[in-house]
């Protein structure tokens, strides 16, 4: 029985072996080596020999190939060929055009075309007698990609040699070769100018491609025309109302590359200032284009009518009734089968939506029906769409829907809706309480950072912007750090809480919820916990003695940072109740007689814990660096004080991150807007350049410098800009010259300058020696300002004076002597703008309130503007200020309503200037009423002056 036991054990053994064996053979068959792995340059070298033998080129054309593919898989990996090896390969390639296999005639044009761009163009030029004979054989395979192989390896001078075969090529009856010249055309266009004049040559060949009837010849015949005439605005013009007159494209994408065509020049129209009375009534270009737009709207290609309708509702200043034929056609495409034509439709629906959600309101049906999309994209664009168009009623039943939309998609989505919900409270105050529980809610659920990073700093936005969502959402907040597991979070709130808590109805109830935090949670936290509670002590007397209490809990905290802030603020609140002790009301006192729970003027506490810095940490570094940079003020012996700091302005930088987080409203999968990839960029002193020169030393610190102003187009043999340096009563010029003439070096530059007003006087000159070419140079022009004349408007007259010395491009030696030339540049205007610095305030208000109404200046102007928009715009750059409180564009939804605009500053001499600007349309036109304050008489009717 053993026996029997043993013999069947070592069967099953056996069996089990022999299906491992099976089963590893199998996988050893699996295994995948790549041909290309470790490939070395040398051992392919050796094989590409095989080109020099006829023989074998002819008899084995698939060991050619693979040759190639190698050698091309080691210029891919970076293993590129010198000089030498690169000869020889080329003359091996020369020789595989004998053969007449198409797979390996293929494989040669790839590796020319791929090598070419890294080799030696001298090693390139060996092929090309091959490729020409290529192109123009009987063969249209050939010569199709010889051509385009050729437009990678030819310069201008060959071009005009073979331009009589690319004319005939671009005219070919074969769609391949046709569209291969068009194609090659476009690349080489764009190499060199003198391909570009040699191309510009055959514009009659190119215009009889655009009848092909390839489709493709069509497009590629359309796309090189327009290379040809874009730099004539005429010639565009024309092209467009001949082909959208004729209806000869078949093309869908030629007649896409006319609706963007069409839609650029109209977008030139109206930056011009030539749309006249809207597209529809207005000049004759812009209701030839906008015709052609809407007839597009009924063409049989999708493609056709999508980028048509894009096209129409991204036209600037399109009114609704422009825009409506555009909706009606996405409306329904939003109910299609493609995924791509939905999104694509409902992106742009979006994009309408914040300027006019009337329109789109039109789609909410369909809208609604896409929440249910299993595209999640096009479910979000639908959502934050319906939350930018549905009306107050529609809020509720909203928010149910998006209850149960949040909880299927991802945190990036989840961000997009909250943002739009953030907006929807911006144009329904009445619904806050409801909005802001309901981002609360979602606070407590699942999520990651950014997430409820966004809901918070969307409840702060919210606070600031409409002050009656304010307790409420502290409420929500104070909650939601109970359970927070995010220590920036909880930081940011309790900071939150010390500023506004004291200034609500019951600064008491917040106490608890922020001592919990000092005795549970981390250190960072504890810190931020008691930094509020002693805000709360230095805003509200009458809670300081039981705030004292709480604090003294921390005096022994095992954190440094705690137990520091604990000591000094309990230090400091103790001296403030000895010095100002608190008197509670008697409890028969009326609310008349009792006193505002506020700290004395002296208060020793609220100097201490409320009083913020006159300037910013990023403003005082700027202004510590340009204070450092001038010249003399490290060996002054003055002492240094915020106000003799120099004037930081506000940069674009600081303007767009502030606008970024009052609010943020991206695009769906937009970036985390708290998030901040690398280092800030270090800004440069633009003054810089006036400290170098000994000459200009003694003028001392620029009070401001402006951005360069263009004085010619950026296309002409000189560019010229020039760079305002406001002086204390001095204006330096600085323009910058760049020269573009290759055969010419400029010597002993200057600007001369002509002017009939008397506030500026020029008083020095210093010119730039030498400017190469390609290089920029800068010459000075010093004025002098008049202090007895008002500052205005100066308009100067500008002339380029320099001595030309004609020079060898390549070499760079002077072939002639100097002679003198001038150059005509751009009027130059200095306004009182100029003389401004963009300085924001933190409380306008307040400022407002402070300078008072002693130098106030009331005017009222009528304004030739379509729009409020562009009035606003306008008034910004006229008055040279800043504006504030998000006052610098229009709110979302607020079309009709008034306008009012806060702008800050400091004018020449350090005086602060205040305006309140009310702009409203009237009449067709805008109306803007401005009220200007600061602290000097003089300055609130030279800025109020500045609009004209």
């Amino acid at each position: 029985m053993e026996e029997q036991e043993e013999g069947l054990a070592s069967v099953v053994m056996k069996e089990l072996q022999q299906v491992a064996e099976k089963f590893k053979d199998e996988d050893e068959e699996e295994v995948y080596y790549s041909p290309y792995a470790n490939l070395e340059k040398s051992a392919v070298l050796q094989e590409a020999r095989i080109f020099h033998d006829s023989q074998a080129v002819r008899e084995n054309p698939r060991k050619c190939c693979t040759v190639i593919a190698q050698l091309l898989h080691l210029q891919n990996t970076g293993q590129f060929l010198n000089s030498t090896e690169a000869t020889d390969v080329f003359f091996g390639v020369t020789k595989l055009f004998m053969s007449d296999d198409a797979s390996l005639r293929r494989m040669v044009y790839l590796f020319i075309k791929e090598v070419a761009e890294t080799c030696n163009p001298d090693d390139v030029i060996i092929v090309t007698s091959s490729l020409t004979k290529d192109m123009t054989c009987d063969v249209d395979l050939y010569r199709a990609n010889a051509l385009r192989v050729l437009a990678r390896i030819i310069d201008s001078a060959m071009l005009g040699a073979i331009e009589r075969y690319v004319k005939q090529a671009v005219v070919d009856s074969s769609g391949q070769v046709s569209s291969a010249a068009l194609v090659s055309s476009i690349h080489l266009f764009g190499q060199a100018s003198e391909n570009a004049v040699v191309i510009k040559r055959w514009i009659s060949e190119v215009q009889e491609s655009t009848s092909s009837n390839n489709e493709m010849v069509q497009f590629h015949a359309m796309q090189l025309l327009y290379k040809i005439k874009q730099s004539d605005r005429l010639a565009i013009s024309k092209l467009v109302q001949q082909f959208s007159s004729r209806n000869t494209l078949k093309s869908p994408l030629a007649v896409v590359c006319l609706v963007r065509y069409t839609a650029q020049l109209l977008h030139d129209e109206v930056s011009e200032g030539r749309l006249g009375d809207g597209y529809q009534g207005g000049s004759s270009v812009a209701s030839m284009g906008y015709k052609f737009l809407e007839s597009c709207l009924r063409h049989k290609s999708d493609m056709v009518m999508y980028e048509a309708a894009r096209a129409i509702c991204s036209l600037p200043r399109a009114e609704a009734q422009d825009i409506n034929p555009a909706i009606i056609l996405l409306q329904q495409f939003l109910s299609s089968s493609k995924p791509a034509t939905r999104f694509g439709s409902m992106k742009i629906l979006a994009a309408v939506s914040n300027t006019h959600p009337r329109l789109v309101a039109k789609c909410n049906e369909d809208l609604e029906a896409l929440i249910s999309d299993p595209n999640r994209f096009i479910a979000t664009l639908a959502m934050t769409t319906l939350l930018k168009t549905g009306s107050e009623n529609s809020i509720d039943r909203l928010l149910k829907q998006i209850s149960a939309f949040l909880s299927e998609i991802a945190d990036e989505y989840k961000i997009t809706i909250v943002k739009s919900l953030q907006r929807l409270c911006y144009t329904y105050p009445a619904k806050h309480r409801v909005l802001v529980g309901f981002m609360s809610n979602f606070l407590r659920e699942e999520g990651g950072f950014s997430f409820k990073k966004t809901i918070v700093n969307s409840i702060i936005t919210l606070i600031k912007a409409v002050p009656e969502t304010a307790e409420s959402s502290l409420m929500q907040l104070c909650e939601f750090i109970e359970d927070c597991e995010f220590t920036m979070l909880s930081t940011q709130i309790l900071h939150l809480l010390g500023e506004i808590g004291p200034t609500t109805s019951a600064p008491a109830r917040y106490i608890r919820f922020i001592y919990n935090r000092v005795m549970l949670e981390n250190s960072s936290v504890r810190a931020a916990a008691v930094s509020a509670l002693a805000k709360f002590a230095a805003s509200c007397p009458s809670l300081r003695p039981s705030i004292v209490t709480l604090l003294k809990r921390s005096l022994e905290d095992e954190d440094d940072e705690t137990r520091d802030r604990t000591t000094m603020y309990v230090t400091v609140v103790e001296e403030a109740m000895e010095k100002f002790p608190y008197v509670p009301p008697a409890e028969d006192a009326t609310p008349e007689e009792i006193r505002p729970d506020v700290p004395e003027e002296d208060d020793t506490a609220a100097f201490v814990l409320l009083g913020g810095m006159p300037i910013s940490f990023d403003k005082l570094q700027r202004s510590l660096q340009v204070y450092q940079s001038s010249p003399g003020t490290m060996e002054s012996t003055a002492p240094m004080t915020f106000s003799s700091l120099p004037v930081v302005e506000d940069s674009p930088e600081d303007t767009s991150s502030n606008d970024a987080v009052d609010d943020g409203f991206g695009d769906v999968g937009g970036a985390d807007d708290g998030a901040v990839n690398g280092e800030p960029a270090e800004k440069v002193d633009p003054a810089a350049a006036v400290y170098a020169i000994p000459e200009l030393a003694g003028l001392g610190r620029t009070f401001r410098s402006s951005s360069p102003v263009p004085l010619t187009e950026t296309e002409t043999e000189y560019v010229v800009s020039c760079t305002k340096h406001i002086f204390e009563s001095h204006v330096v010029l600085q323009f910058n010259v760049q020269n573009t003439i290759d055969d010419q070096r400029l010597e002993n530059v200057s600007v001369m300058l002509e002017s009939d007003g008397e506030l500026f006087e020029v008083t020095g000159e210093i010119p730039a020696e030498t400017i190469k070419y390609g290089e920029t140079g800068s010459c000075f022009t010093l004025l002098q300002r008049n202090d007895g004349v008002p500052i205005e408007t100066s308009e100067f007259t500008c002339m380029l004076h320099f001595n030309v010395v004609q020079v060898d491009p390549s070499t760079g030696e002077e072939e002639s002597d100097a002679f003198e030339e001038e150059y005509p540049l751009e009027d130059l205007e200095i306004s009182t703008a100029d003389f401004m610095a963009k300085v924001s305030v933190l409380d306008f208000r307040k400022s407002w309130e402070t300078v008072g109404n002693s130098n106030e200046v009331l005017e009222k102007y009528a304004l030739q503007f379509k729009d409020l928009e562009s009035a606003v715009s306008s008034v910004i750059n006229l008055l040279g200020m800043q504006p504030v409180d998000g006052t610098g564009s229009l709110k979302p939804n607020s079309e009709g309503k008034p306008h009012m605009l806060h702008l800050s500053g400091v004018f020449i001499g350090g005086h602060s200037t205040l305006a309140r600007a009310q702009l409203g349309m009237q009449g067709g036109g805008v109306v803007l009423k401005i009220a200007v304050r600061s602290d000097d008489e003089s300055v609130p009717r030279m800025v109020a002056d500045c609009i004209r």
